[in-house]
């Protein structure tokens, strides 16, 4: 792969609407059940150097062909992900899920994980990277700080709170600094993490913001939605660091094998 080249990467939906969420137009088509995915995940990847593929929800026999065309994978924010995913019963505050899509999308994060292609994930990605490596979430996070100050009311591109980041962590490195202004718009968090995960990244309340896997070249997950702050130059530096990890993994498996002398 030439420097010029740009390598694919897949991106998650998570984001599922019943037919029963909006009207039909007369100019549209018939209302269905659709994914939604924010462009700003798009975008962001694009400006990077990279090019985006959106990802449906499909049967798990299709996925290791599927990920055979990518160099990395972002897995998207969305719903609440279901606890049964992870052994759990359901909190009352429980947020609105698809357990189907949850399925998927666990089996897809393993899968890339397994591959070890470069992975960041986002919000719900985070969660469900973690859940994908054994680990579990709280459910509904208010019961854990006490308010909702991880769901603010701001637009995304605002930041709201502080998050500390581990100095000898991927993320420090990256954005060259230990201290981050994010934006907040959880109600689940990482519980216990996952195999091979740690902790990165703390809110002032101790909620884990960000982890990374140690056994991996790229394999970082960040709770806030990094993709709506692109105009924040050590934010713009995840995505940047993400698709130079993607295009060195496109260009190490398209290369052939050195002959032998």
């Amino acid at each position: 792969m030439g420097a010029g080249v740009r390598p694919l990467i897949g991106v998650t939906t998570s984001e599922m609407r019943t037919a029963g969420q909006f009207s039909p137009t007369p100019e549209g088509e018939p209302v269905a059940t659709e994914m939604a995915l924010g462009l700003s995940y798009l975008q962001a990847i694009e400006a990077a150097g990279a090019l985006p593929v959106v990802i449906p929800p499909m049967p798990l026999e299709v996925i290791d062909g599927l990920l055979e065309r990518f160099a990395g994978v972002c897995l998207s924010g969305g719903p609440d992900l279901h606890p049964s995913g992870y052994g759990a019963s359901a909190h009352p505050h429980l947020g609105p899920t698809w357990p189907e899509l949850d399925r998927f999308e666990l089996a897809l994060a393993a899968r890339a994980d397994a591959r070890g292609l470069p992975v960041l994930a986002v919000c719900r990605g985070a969660q469900l990277l973690n859940v994908a490596r054994g680990g579990t979430l709280v459910q509904h996070l208010p019961d854990r700080t006490g308010d909702g100050r991880h769901r603010q009311n701001q637009p995304g591109e605002e930041v709201t709170h502080r998050v500390r980041l581990d100095p000898d962590s991927m993320l420090a490195s990256v954005v060259g600094a230990e201290e981050l202004e994010v934006n907040s718009f959880h109600h689940q968090a990482v519980d216990r993490l996952g195999d091979g995960l740690r902790a990165i990244a703390w809110s002032d309340d101790g909620v884990v913001e960000a982890l990374q896997a140690d056994d991996r070249d790229f394999l970082l997950g960040v709770q806030w939605h990094v993709e709506c702050l692109e105009d924040h130059p050590e934010h713009a530096a995840i995505f940047g660091a993400f698709v130079d990890a993607a295009r060195a993994r496109a260009r190490a498996t398209s290369e052939p094998p050195a002959r032998a002398a």
